[in-house]
């Protein structure tokens, strides 16, 4: 069973700052376009960076919310924390601050039995819970971390996505970063 961590709702998040070099389009051709000049990305990263991006873009359609576009820079920042939950062995949130204020969703499962958008989709499934209020009241079962992943995805604020998936220690490990983050206190989630 793959592990799932729940996104940390903040009362106060600071807008970061991320250069519009960073954005991508939300076509597989956007992304093939801007990955082979600015992130270095391989072949097959950039199928799973389009992957990902439509399992958001799917859920986010279905709600007639605007679709994510995909950001490098978040995508570099989501790298290089899943490298270091690798070493870790365990999901654990980065600091809040580290993440400059963006959203965090985490995933785990066991290496080779998942692929990238099922990950996602374990997220999106967290919506059988969701109950629409102002966060934190939004799930049925009276926890909001049941749904945060959920939110973040839906989040009607959050107009960028960057993701990385590692292979390390038997595990497959999804982290995916957003901005500006969602699941804000007393707010809802669209």
């Amino acid at each position: 069973m793959p592990k799932i961590v729940g996104m940390s709702g903040s009362k106060n998040w600071k807008t970061p700052i991320i250069g519009a070099i960073g954005l991508l389009s939300a076509t597989a051709i956007g992304v093939a376009a801007s990955a082979s000049s600015s992130s270095q990305l391989r072949t097959s990263d950039v199928r799973t960076a389009s992957r990902i991006l439509d399992a958001h873009n799917q859920e986010r359609d279905r709600l007639r919310l605007p679709r994510l576009k995909w950001n490098v820079h978040l995508e570099r920042e989501a790298h290089r924390w899943a490298h270091e939950l690798s070493r870790k062995g365990r999901l654990q949130h980065a600091d809040h601050t580290a993440r400059d204020g963006t959203g965090e969703n985490l995933w785990m499962g066991t290496a080779g039995h998942w692929s990238p958008d099922m990950a996602v989709g374990r997220f999106i499934e967290e919506k059988k819970h969701y109950r629409h209020g102002s966060f934190p009241h939004i799930s049925r079962t009276g926890n909001w971390a049941d749904v945060a992943h959920y939110t973040q995805i839906v989040w009607r604020d959050t107009q960028e996505v960057g993701c990385a998936w590692v292979t390390a220690r038997g595990n497959d490990i999804l982290v995916c970063r957003y901005w500006p983050a969602g699941n804000v206190w007393g707010r809802k989630a669209y």
